[in-house]
């Protein structure tokens, strides 16, 4: 059996217990390593640069500098370096601002440990991931500004589940189309944008309260 590739994280939480927890779990998981914690942003900042993790997990309530705030510093200091947020929050604003600033995820403190090692893995292989709950209020947004894109129908029908997370294999089994189909109109979807990344059409499809109909 083909070991999983290790994944570094670094952990930012102003809570001792939350942080000590995190660590924790994630110490279980052979794939999964800690090389850094830190209660506030910037001695977090320090780790990053220091440690260039894949995954930063990086909670919203900071003090000091918010971790919206801190998204793009993060993104500066270690430019390879994914963010997932982790927040008890699951306001449309807060993961809206989230992936504008340029989060890869959002994921709710309360979720089972299984589905915050499902979304690190998700990320650090340059996916995104909105943990349960998360994506219906994603997708909440009003629909008056979805025909403002210069995509099709069934483009923005594929954008729309392309920005909660789903796969290629995924959208090809709802929307009964092949998997190559999907991967097509990806593509052609980010040339119309002239955008490069999944992070990029997430952005896209929150402002324009696109709501996937399966």
């Amino acid at each position: 059996m083909n070991k999983k590739p290790v994944i570094s994280v670094v952990l930012v939480d102003n809570h001792p217990l939350v942080l000590e927890g995190l660590r924790a779990i994630l110490e279980t998981y052979e794939h999964i390593k800690v090389v850094g914690t830190a209660g506030a942003v910037q001695p977090g900042l320090d780790i990053a640069a220091r440690q260039a993790p894949d995954i930063v997990l990086l909670d919203i309530n900071m003090p000091q500098i918010s971790g919206i705030d801190a998204i793009e510093i993060f993104k500066n200091a270690a430019p390879s370096t994914k963010i997932l947020m982790l927040s008890m929050h699951d306001s449309r604003e807060y993961i809206s601002a989230s992936v504008v600033r340029g989060a890869s995820g959002y994921i709710l403190k309360d979720v089972p440990n299984e589905e915050i090692i499902g979304a690190i893995e998700t990320v650090a292989a340059g996916g995104t991931y909105f943990s349960t709950g998360v994506s219906d209020v994603l997708m909440q947004g009003k629909r008056t500004k979805e025909n403002d894109l210069p995509i099709t129908a069934r483009e923005r029908e594929i954008l729309a589940h392309l920005a909660i997370g789903r796969s290629n294999r995924e959208i090809a089994g709802l929307l009964d189309l092949s998997v190559a189909t999907v991967e097509t109109h990806r593509k052609t979807i980010k040339r119309k944008l002239g955008v490069s990344t999944t992070a990029d059409l997430t952005r896209i499809a929150i402002e324009h309260g696109l709501n996937p109909a399966v």
